[in-house]
């Protein structure tokens, strides 16, 4: 609307001939002219009429100009209709109370046409604005409205993704708090077929969307390795090379990711980029820094990236702490930093091991004060535990078929450098996955897999004496030999052969184990297992000798075959599990 747009301008006065000149004037510069006698009118003919601006009259009968204006502008809501005050008053309070009931302007008596038309001229341009203003917030909200419905369906397929998996586990305690809708930090957790745990906290450059974008792809890639019995190492790298692709220069993921492993009582642990974490020791109370070692994911190829990881022996009670740099980096109202330093007192001065995790969020809360956050915030307690106190791994593992292959056989043989380096088990676990009823045992199966490759790879093929791992130490030693035979191995091999049929309605899986090793006297060795077996009923300490009446207890039927260097297994299932 511009100036030459005819208005509707209303005119409310009791005197007959002062709305008569107005009228004249105003009519002459083109605009339609409404007529009000008393307040009551004016506010009927805004109602009716919908006038552009108001001239108002100060003293009428019925309802005085203010009361007048009052009505009208609770009528207009947001919408702006400016009113001119008519009046001869010349006091000061008068005159503000006036512009208090809703008045935009004044227009004294006697009228000046040249005034009237240039106040007119003005309001009719403030009310384009108003216009134009109202119609840019109304796009402005839609639009608004519009991106927190695809925010809202974006957050729900990106927490279906990067969800917390097992969090809930008895062993931890965590803290995750977004700066925004989403986040850039990530934490992750999940169970191996074996047992172990696996925990990956990220934290990504950025806030908001661009950063919780790489989380979805690293999520996906950490639930499906972990759930088919990858290493960390084999994640690590399968993470970074994915980062790596995807990003954009600039942008990377500072990682840690944790394998506790419950029955060895120790942690696995790769860090690259993130702060100093701590490893608190429960008998002694010491606390131990472990520093990152690495660059962050998503920085490197594949053939620079380092995956060397740290182990890290722990007892039961020991705690590990993780978290992301919003904690150390979290700001007082003067804008300094809490830093590693404060949170290392924390530690030291803690007098209960339990309220660590509280101390930090407490210590931190209340640096921070009314300043608010400006990152992503993070924070993971992980207790070491015993095996029987975790429970059993709930593993999770899609494979798109209702119903999978229920009769046939398959041979997979590793030999040579391959035996040294790869891990055949996430492979072979993979495929008997696509059988309903073996999906349902995949942790069973993971642990009859991992028995069978693990004697007939490293007592076949490498020679090597299981009575060495009696104790800690002897287990150190065994490990070291192990890896001096395979430093020297030049040839080796170790087959798989399986064969699955339908069996009274449900199946039956044979698993035929060779390897390229002498053997052993089979018989005695048995026989010695299943004497210790009868005369106790306590299970065998130390590190050696579980193997077989592991998988003893988890199969049909297991019998050794030819010089002692095939092994065979049978486990079958009723209907109801197929």
């Amino acid at each position: 609307m511009d100036e030459s747009v005819p208005l509707k301008v209303l005119i409310a006065d009791d005197n007959q001939s002062d709305r008569l000149i107005l009228s004249a004037i105003v009519k002459k510069m083109g605009h339609t002219v409404f007529l009000a006698e008393d307040g009551l009118e004016a506010v009927e003919h805004f109602q009716s009429d919908k006038p552009d601006i108001i001239l108002l009259d100060v003293m009428m009968p019925n309802m005085n100009g203010q009361e007048a204006a009052r009505k009208i502008k609770e009528l207009a809501g947001e919408d702006m209709v400016p009113i001119i005050f008519l009046t001869s008053l010349q006091d000061a309070q008068d005159l503000a109370a006036c512009l208090d009931s809703g008045g935009d302007d004044f227009l004294s008596k006697p009228y000046n046409k040249i005034i009237l038309q240039a106040k007119i001229n003005a309001f009719s341009r403030m009310r384009l604005m108003n216009s134009t203003l109202q119609q840019q917030r109304n796009v402005i909200r839609a639009n608004n409205e519009h991106m927190l419905h695809e925010q809202q369906v974006a957050r729900a397929v990106y927490d279906n993704v990067a969800h917390a998996g097992c969090l809930d586990l008895p062993n931890l305690q965590h803290l995750l708090s977004p700066f925004s809708v989403f986040n850039g930090d990530v934490l992750l957790a999940a169970r191996k077929p074996s047992g172990s745990l696996h925990i990956l906290l990220g934290d990504f450059t950025g806030h908001g969307l661009p950063a919780a974008i790489g989380a979805m792809p690293l999520a996906e890639i950490f639930y499906g390795m972990t759930a088919k019995g990858f290493n960390m190492v084999d994640i690590i790298r399968e993470v970074n090379v994915k980062l790596k692709t995807i990003l954009p220069v600039g942008y990377f993921c500072c990682a840690c990711m944790l394998n506790l492993n419950f029955r060895q009582k120790e942690a696995e642990v790769w860090m690259g980029g993130l702060p100093d974490f701590y490893l608190y020791r429960a008998a002694s109370r010491a606390v131990e820094k472990v520093p990152s070692t690495h660059l962050p994911l998503g920085v490197l190829s594949s053939q620079a990236f380092d995956a060397t990881v740290r182990i890290l022996p722990m007892d039961i009670g020991d705690k590990f702490y993780m978290w992301s740099d919003g904690i150390i980096e979290a700001r007082n109202d003067d804008g300094d930093l809490f830093g590693e330093q404060r949170l290392y007192d924390v530690f030291v001065q803690n007098k209960q091991p339990d309220r660590i995790f509280q101390e930090i969020i407490d210590r931190v809360t209340t640096f921070s004060g009314d300043s608010g956050k400006d990152d992503d915030t993070t924070l993971l307690e992980v207790t070491m535990v015993s095996e029987d106190d975790i429970g059993q791994a709930a593993i999770d593992l899609e494979s798109g078929a209702v119903v999978g292959p229920t009769d046939w056989r398959m041979s997979y043989c590793l030999r040579g450098e391959t035996l040294k380096s790869f891990n055949p088990l996430p492979v072979m676990l993979n495929i008997l996955n696509d059988v309903p009823a073996l999906r349902n045992l995949s942790g069973q199966m993971y642990t009859i897999m991992a028995e069978l490759y693990s004697n007939a790879f490293e007592h076949g093929v490498l020679g090597l004496q299981s009575d060495l791992k009696s104790d800690a130490d002897g287990f150190a030693k065994y490990y070291a030999e192990r890896q001096a035979a395979m430093d020297t191995m030049e040839s080796g091999s170790v087959q798989f052969d399986f064969d699955l049929v339908p069996h009274n309605g449900g199946g039956k899986l044979t698993i035929l184990v060779t390897d390229s090793g002498p053997g052993f006297d089979y018989h005695s060795k048995i026989n010695n297992i299943e004497a210790r077996s009868a005369s106790s009923t306590q299970p065998q300490s130390g590190y050696c000798g579980r193997g077989i009446p592991l998988i003893q207890t988890l199969c049909d039927s297991i019998q050794y075959k030819g010089e002692g260097n095939q092994v065979e297994v049978v486990l079958s299932w009723p209907a109801d599990e197929v």
